[in-house]
């Protein structure tokens, strides 16, 4: 199996220099300077893909914490009370395994679509690419297209160029600023975040919409595919990710090669020519600056630009289209036909990744469906263990955390069972209030004797008041020697 090339460093060779160089203090780089990439403009099949992509992720982003559900955000992870609300669920800390599930079920279908199509997250769906292409969308509308854009930087400071870079400038931080609220809004009520900013308070929220926002303004408008090439693990490991029959932007070189000019009437098949004409469009509308037609390499992020430019090219040239396609190593290799790969597809690891993905879905969804919204936490009053009352009986005190995981207030009566005579002396019914949490103190009391000296289980049920909810937990009870 080819996998994607590792990176390497371009070493500038170093000519003998005489003394009296050495002694004059020149400075010799071992290496070459990163290049700035001023990616081209391209309309295609795939290019509209990237644009609805940004679209959809975007309104789903930043409209999502507008929305309310009854009185309440729709979607807000309040870390200061505890509690995520997601539509209608009001989650705990308790309800950590949901964390857990949906974390192992993104990581399983990264894989499961790296297996079939490569690194489509990457090219389509990565924040670090949508904000890259949004940000590259502003400085194209300010500065220009890619021509123009060069020739801007590469030209002297004038009031034009002064204008237009800091016009540029002041979008990209009025974007990054409102994304860095919008985050920070998925963890403050949003509305009340925006009165605190405007009155300029709120220490702690101001800090961190600064820094996600000065993130997204550093990530997406100064180091855009550095952050692919060298900062994100994905490009590391995915050639343990990748095989033959992964789709993938592929060349075909036996159709390309070789390269060259060529008018568009000519037979360039009798002058040796492949399809390709070297116009090197694939390369100027590559967003990390690659050239496609040296095969695959780990800095590819399948975003399929190329293959937009390469088929308006063809079709000028009055070629067939797919010299640059997405197919896999296998397809191109032996030829295969669009039905031949996709058959190929559907292999072992393909299918295991599917079969797991599902099961974890449907387990995931059904463990939601049948949740009880009642948490109930007992903990021993460690004040005082076991003591003797009034009336000859023994009572040990307990603290419950009820936590009601409703829309709405609920009545819970609580009761025990364990022992022999076993009763609650303390309020067996307590009111919580709607998506809230108390400490409620409980007294369990046993006639004095009937119970042998030492531990004994307990359970303590609370039991919803007209409603289906009920929770047992388990304690201890302790009568001493």
């Amino acid at each position: 199996m080819s996998t994607p090339s590792e990176p390497a460093r371009k070493v500038i060779p170093i000519t003998p220099v005489a003394s009296d160089a050495s002694s004059s203090g020149e400075i010799i780089s071992l290496y070459e300077a990163q290049k700035k990439i001023y990616p081209r403009s391209i309309s295609g099949l795939f290019a509209r893909w990237r644009w609805g992509m940004v679209f959809l992720t975007q309104l789903v982003f930043y409209g999502l914490p507008w929305f309310e559900w009854g009185q309440r955000q729709m979607v807000l992870f309040d870390l200061g009370a505890r509690r995520f609300y997601i539509f209608g669920l009001v989650l705990y800390p308790q309800d950590f395994i949901y964390l857990t599930g949906l974390l192992i079920i993104s990581a399983l279908s990264l894989f499961l679509f790296t297996a079939v199509a490569g690194r489509l997250w990457c090219g389509f769906a990565c924040p670090q690419t949508v904000y890259t292409e949004m940000f590259m969308w502003i400085e194209h509308k300010i500065e220009g297209d890619r021509s123009a854009r060069l020739r801007l930087d590469n030209g002297p400071w004038t009031f034009e160029k002064i204008r237009k870079k800091f016009f540029k400038q002041v979008v990209w931080i009025v974007v990054a600023l409102w994304t860095g609220f919008t985050f920070v809004g998925y963890f403050v009520p949003i509305r009340e975040l925006g009165s605190e900013l405007l009155a300029f308070q709120g220490g702690w929220q101001i800090f961190w919409v600064l820094f996600y926002g000065f993130a997204t303004y550093g990530n997406a408008g100064f180091m855009r595919e550095q952050v692919c090439k060298y900062m994100c693990p994905y490009a590391r490991f995915q050639s343990a990710m990748f095989d033959k029959d992964t789709l993938i932007v592929t060349y075909d070189p036996e159709r390309g090669e070789q390269r060259g000019p060529r008018k568009k009437n000519i037979d360039y098949k009798a002058q040796g020519l492949g399809d390709c004409i070297d116009c090197s469009l694939c390369v100027q509308v590559c967003p990390v600056g690659i050239d496609i037609r040296k095969g695959l390499q780990y800095e590819c992020i399948g975003c399929g630009l190329c293959v937009d430019a390469c088929n308006t090219v063809m079709d000028k040239m009055q070629y067939p289209r797919g010299l640059i396609r997405y197919s896999t190593q296998n397809g191109v290799a032996k030829r295969w036909t669009q039905s031949q790969m996709l058959r190929r597809v559907l292999r072992p690891r393909v299918l295991i990744y599917s079969a797991v993905l599902v099961g974890l879905c449907v387990a995931m969804l059904a463990s939601l469906v049948v949740r009880t919204p009642l948490k109930v936490d007992v903990v021993r009053d460690r004040a005082a263990l076991s003591r003797i009352v009034a009336g000859g009986k023994l009572e040990n005190i307990y603290r419950l955390q009820i936590m009601n995981a409703t829309e709405g207030g609920q009545r819970y009566r609580i009761s025990a069972r364990g022992l022999e005579g076993l009763e609650v002396a303390s309020e067996a019914e307590v009111d919580i209030g709607a998506a809230e949490s108390r400490w409620v103190a409980v007294r369990l009391q046993v006639p004095y004797g009937s119970a042998t000296p030492g531990s004994h289980a307990v359970q303590f049920d609370v039991q919803a008041v007209g409603a289906a909810a009920h929770v047992t937990e388990k304690s201890v009870f302790l009568v001493p020697r």
